[in-house]
């Protein structure tokens, strides 16, 4: 099925449409809101961010893809609220939407982060090391390394500019290099 003929589904209220958009993205939405819901309230933003989906969808231009519409719904309902809790948030990311399967984190790519932890480290070490990341390093490891969103799309999800995407990920790599190196497990 076409983006434009789910979206056109999506517009038309077929129940089938919802489902697949809940099983398509509810683990990715979820694991984008670990990184700002306390994990008390997180079923609660994640419904939150499935009512904004049903109530936009009709306004939905087509402008950007529907994954980065819905990745923006997602942060935007994230960030409200930890402003509206200002509670500590949970540092973990959740990787189980794509690596359950396969343990792969398959997105990894002109990075030498990639060989180092897919070889080296196991599944487990690597959210243990991505929790000392702060929270805006996770989110962007995980749009762009794990769930393979272009810059742009990343840019546009975030509201900062493409070059800032480039710089913040490069150093959030940087970063997670150098805790892989502290661990001595590379």
């Amino acid at each position: 099925m076409t983006e434009e003929k789910f979206i056109e589904d999506l517009k038309k209220n077929d129940p089938d449409a919802f489902k697949k958009l809940y099983e398509e993205y509810a683990p990715k939405i979820y694991g984008v809101l670990r990184n700002y819901v306390n994990h008390d309230e997180i079923e609660d933003a994640l419904q939150e961010v499935f009512i904004r989906i049903i109530r936009g969808i009709n306004g939905f231009k087509g402008l950007s893809k529907l994954s980065t519409w819905i990745y923006r719904i997602a942060v935007n309902v994230g960030k409200n609220y930890s402003r509206k809790y200002q509670r500590i948030k949970e540092t973990s990311v959740d990787f189980e939407d794509e690596t359950e399967q396969n343990h792969n984190i398959q997105a990894i790519s002109n990075s030498n982060v990639k060989n180092e932890v897919l070889e080296e480290l196991d599944y487990q070490m690597i959210l243990n090391i991505m929790e000392k990341l702060d929270e805006e390093e996770r989110l962007l490891i995980k749009l762009r390394d794990i769930d393979g969103l272009s810059y742009n799309e990343i840019a546009e999800i975030m509201e900062i500019p493409l070059g800032t995407v480039k710089s913040r990920l490069h150093y959030a790599r940087k970063k997670l290099r150098q805790l892989i190196e502290e661990a001595n497990f590379v």
